[in-house]
């Protein structure tokens, strides 16, 4: 049975939104009386095919494919011409014959380049098809073996090379993909889906060899091609489901015939369901091929529900097959995690408990139907009273939505639904994204997150920086202390206190007291940081009268 999906609603409804998206704006033409811009746009569209076929000397079908696909380029041109319907098709013919246009401008967005980024595609200093003929009979090829002229922009943009090559040696290169059983509708797909197979000179490549190798075993060998609606846009979303498996790491040529005996992926779950799955298991940190293998291994996963059910945390560890002791070092050292979370979150759930490893490794060995059949034991199961208290004091506060973002954010990274996470939540301050932006900056320094959750548990304040204050307080205990990172789990409050006005002084008056022999006690940083200013002068005074004056007297300016 052929497989009909909603390829042609999407098609056309991307293709009238970037239609739309290209049309001049209106502020630039004011002159033109709003009734009238439509009927304006059509007569110059029409002037320009002209122009491109009975001046310029183009195929036909070329002129009409740019001329009708070129609106944002058409605008500039417009402006510049008095419009009167009766004599406009004649005053733009005669000022493009008499202003020459930058060709190349109007060909790229015509394939699908967008207007910013056609200044990065044009040939530099050539206005004429005639002074680089190259790319338009590239196009032409392209176009003639079956190419739809506005996806050609998909090719350039991934692998520009392609419309520098010669006419021939492409058609060539296409008609060898054929001999791999395919026809050219789905050679197009494939194509526009793998850029790289057309880019390259010579022979075909090993990588590409590799792919159609793969590509013969799913789509001839296991008759998936029979499937598939015969038309471009059909086969390119195909083409792009398999490729999100060679993006996460998947081996080509080595995956083809496992493909083909999950073919029903890629014909039952649109590319965005595959996206939600892939990316949930993907913030499991763990390696990206191994999660590709195991969706096509076990393509049953891609039908459970890992958004909406809620887990109980310590009932979902049980399900598992957690054991006993296990679970109690867990409860001990996480107490944070406890409680009730939703599915969704269940990935960074195992990563604050260091389990992700241990959780994948699970799926992996077969035990991947304990993701689908987990449900909560009973409706009570895990609630936590002081919680629910929690939420209802949120629900009826000014801020309710504020609150209750950055309270999704902590269930986000790991945090349940219990008391020591609302006590968290008063003390980070921000927006939610914000937060996770902060999170992320720590987590990209190198943090681990199991690591990073029990520091925010302990002093959450550490999430009411920017993420620019926060790099350049690591930077400073790793290049300038000489530090690693781990000190930070012992002594999270240091990213609390101010670089400039505490953290540098105190640490270079120290170093400064060592090399001078003036201190032989090798104080620890928390020591030198977090010791109030009554104190730390107290200890300078003990170990000499005079310290605490050259103290005073080079910075006594700087303030905490």
């Amino acid at each position: 049975m052929p497989f009909f999906s909603s390829n042609g609603i999407r098609y056309l409804r991307t293709y009238f939104f970037r239609q739309l998206s290209s049309l001049p704006k209106p502020s630039n033409l004011y002159h033109i009386p709003a009734k009238k811009r439509s009927k304006v746009i059509r007569l110059a569209q029409s002037a320009l095919t002209d122009y491109f076929h009975s001046t310029r000397s183009l195929p036909f079908v070329y002129a009409e494919h740019i001329g009708k696909n070129s609106f944002y380029s058409l605008h500039d041109p417009i402006s510049k011409v008095e419009v009167s319907l009766s004599t406009f098709a004649k005053s733009f013919e005669r000022f493009l014959r008499y202003h020459p246009i930058n060709e190349f401008e109007f060909f790229f967005e015509s394939i699908g380049i967008t207007q910013e980024e056609i200044s990065g595609f044009l040939p530099p200093n050539k206005f004429f098809f005639a002074e680089d003929g190259r790319i338009l009979n590239a196009a032409g090829a392209l176009w003639s073996f079956g190419f739809p002229w506005n996806k050609l922009g998909i090719l350039c943009k991934a692998e520009a090379s392609i419309f520098n090559k010669d006419a021939d040696d492409l058609s060539r290169r296409l008609c060898e993909f054929k001999s791999c059983g395919l026809n050219n509708v789905s050679v197009v797909g494939i194509c526009l889906a793998f850029p790289f197979v057309l880019g390259g000179n010579g022979d075909l490549g090993v990588e590409a060899r590799a792919l159609f190798d793969d590509l013969k075993r799913v789509f001839v060998d296991s008759d998936l091609g029979s499937l598939v609606e015969e038309n471009v846009n059909a086969w390119y979303e195909i083409c792009r489901k398999i490729r999100l498996f060679y993006d996460l790491g998947c081996e080509k040529g080595k995956i083809g015939e496992l493909m083909g005996k999950s073919r029903n992926i890629f014909l039952e779950y649109p590319e965005d369901v595959l996206v939600r799955k892939i990316d949930f298991f993907c913030r499991l940190n763990v390696r990206k091929a191994d999660i590709g293998l195991l969706l096509l291994e076990s393509p049953e996963i891609l039908s459970f529900d890992l958004e909406a059910p809620v887990i109980s945390v310590m009932g979902f560890l049980k399900h598992f097959g957690l054991g006993l002791q296990k679970s109690k070092s867990v409860a001990r050292m996480y107490p944070y995690i406890l409680g009730r979370n939703k599915m969704v979150n269940l990935p960074h759930v195992m990563r604050a408990l260091d389990l992700h490893e241990w959780f994948f490794g699970m799926m992996r060995s077969g035990n991947h139907h304990l993701l689908g059949n987990y449900v909560l034991s009973h409706p009570d199961e895990d609630l936590d009273k002081d919680y629910i208290d929690g939420l209802q004091k949120i629900q009826s506060s000014k801020t309710p939505v504020h609150t209750i973002n950055k309270l999704n954010f902590l269930h986000g990274i790991g945090f349940g639904e219990n008391s020591l996470t609302m006590k968290v939540l008063e003390h980070v301050h921000g927006t939610s994204s914000e937060l996770q932006e902060r999170f992320d900056c720590l987590l990209h320094a190198g943090l681990e997150f199991s690591n990073l959750c029990t520091m925010i548990r302990f002093m959450a304040k550490i999430l009411n920086q920017k993420p620019e204050i926060l790099d350049r307080k690591v930077d400073f205990l790793i290049q300038e202390m000489g530090l690693s990172l781990q000190y930070l789990h012992v002594f999270p409050a240091y990213l609390c206190f101010n670089l400039e006005n505490r953290i540098k002084p105190r640490y270079g008056f120290h170093a400064w007291l060592a090399e001078n022999g003036l201190c032989a006690t090798n104080y620890s940083l928390s020591s030198m940081i977090a010791t109030s200013d009554k104190n730390f002068i107290a200890r300078l005074y003990s170990i000499h009268p005079a310290i605490p004056k050259l103290w005073f007297e080079y910075y006594s300016h700087q303030k905490d």
